[in-house]
């Protein structure tokens, strides 16, 4: 009886593959398909099989396939575990997994004295060398450039950090946490401090998280990928398809801000097992650990309700902070008031008056009470004639009157739920 056995690749083998896949190359030539090819390849649930000795993988062979045709991506047996047939063996499993998906023709591309070439050959594989190879390498940066466009991604503009008006506490807060140890990660590294790799921004509809996820990005001048649930959702392979697409490309960014608005729409609490919901957020909790390994990117998830996502999503070790993004207090409406104004104009205004009557609006409602208040100032500009002076008393009671006009976002609930979960959630 032989001291290894077969097996179908788990998500726990990842690690040892590849240091399998590193260690084992018998060429200096690089292979035809790289090792980010390969891992996103496992994301799509392709063929993949290992051979274990008690726990530890000592081989492994991955597939892709494309109706007919597969292609056997990688091929690798530790060198001490050589020459026990195990390579053979490993070709022989992926076979019987891909036969019954209709797969007619198997192939595979190898550097001339790679270790999987003896294997193929006792398998049965036949060499062509009436073919030839050719491959074309685009530039990182095209490359990069053509991934942002199919996930209309964009780097901000700049300067969006400097134009959040109000706000200071969770500005500051969002600095040190985030900015500060992602724009310096070298003294970062001298105090031992992992900059943050996934955060959850979670309060009230309307108080500013997605833009402060720009603002963000836009500090830090990385691309800015915002996914919509919908999107997801048009995968023809479903939502949790989707997501593995999604993250697959994401890996070929150097740097990137992702950010999922609304996340409890894909990382709800698991309740019923068989529920398209609990697929795709376990296929979420899956891709997270994977993302967290790039140096350079960065999750950001919003909620409305933290209470609402999986528990697992909030346990330390996915998320490094949950950061409360509330109402704006009276200080940061005024700061607002003063942005969507003007500060000239509002050194005129009563602007005292405004702040009072705007208790509880968020920055949302602010902009559109003050664009509702500008417009009826505009029209009653141009109906008096552009010789009248203007009446400040007027000006102020437009805003007063936009402001008794508008249909605030927040409701009671709204702000008891942002203060339960504030007191059980927060961590900063």
């Amino acid at each position: 009886m032989t001291p290894w056995r077969l097996r179908d690749l788990e998500e726990g083998d990842l690690d040892q593959v590849v240091r399998i896949w590193e260690e084992s190359r018998d060429t200096a030539a690089d292979p035809a398909v790289s090792l980010a090819e390969v891992v996103s390849a496992l994301r799509m649930d392709t063929p993949a099989v290992v051979a274990v000795v008690g726990d530890q993988v000592v081989g492994a062979a991955v597939s892709s396939t494309s109706q007919e045709r597969a292609w056997v991506l990688r091929l690798a047996v530790t060198r001490q575990w050589r020459h026990h047939g195990i390579g053979s063996a490993l070709l022989t499993a992926l076979e019987r997994r891909l036969a019954p998906m209709g797969v007619q023709r198997i192939g595979a591309l190898l550097p001339a004295g790679e270790m999987g070439e003896r294997a193929f050959k006792n398998s049965g594989y036949t060499s062509r060398p009436d073919l030839g190879y050719f491959e074309k390498l685009l530039s990182a940066d095209s490359a990069e450039a053509t991934i942002l466009e199919q996930l209309g991604g964009v780097v901000p503009e700049d300067g969006l950090w400097a134009q959040i008006a109000g706000m200071s506490a969770e500005k500051t807060l969002i600095e040190r946490r985030l900015v500060l140890p992602l724009e310096n990660p070298e003294a970062a590294e001298r105090y031992h401090l992992t900059p943050p790799r996934a955060v959850v921004l979670f309060g009230p509809p309307g108080t500013g998280k997605t833009t402060f996820a720009r603002a963000v990005a836009s500090r830090l001048r990385w691309p800015f990928v915002e996914v919509f649930p919908y999107q997801l959702s048009e995968d023809a392979h479903g939502v949790a398809n989707g997501l593995r697409q999604l993250f697959s490309r994401v890996e070929h960014l150097k740097q990137v801000v992702l950010f999922f608005d609304e996340a409890e729409e894909i990382a709800s609490e698991r309740q019923d097992p068989t529920s398209l919901a609990h697929r795709v957020t376990n296929e979420l909790l899956k891709l997270i650990p994977q993302f967290r390994r790039g140096q350079r990117r960065l999750l950001i998830c919003a909620t409305n309700v933290v209470r609402s996502l999986d528990p697992a999503f909030l346990r330390p070790g996915r998320f490094d902070y949950l950061i409360p993004v509330g109402p704006p207090d009276a200080e940061a409406r005024r700061a607002i008031w003063v942005r969507y104004i003007g500060p000239d104009r509002a050194a005129s205004i009563d602007l005292e008056a405004l702040v009072h009557a705007s208790d509880r609006f968020t920055p949302a409602d602010i902009e559109y009470a003050a664009r509702t208040a500008a417009q009826a100032a505009f029209e009653r500009h141009l109906a008096a004639g552009p010789r009248q002076v203007e009446d400040v008393t007027e000006l102020t009671g437009d805003y007063l009157q936009a402001i008794a006009n508008t249909r605030t976002t927040l409701t009671e609930e709204d702000i008891r739920a942002f203060d339960r979960d504030l007191r059980t959630a927060a961590r900063v």
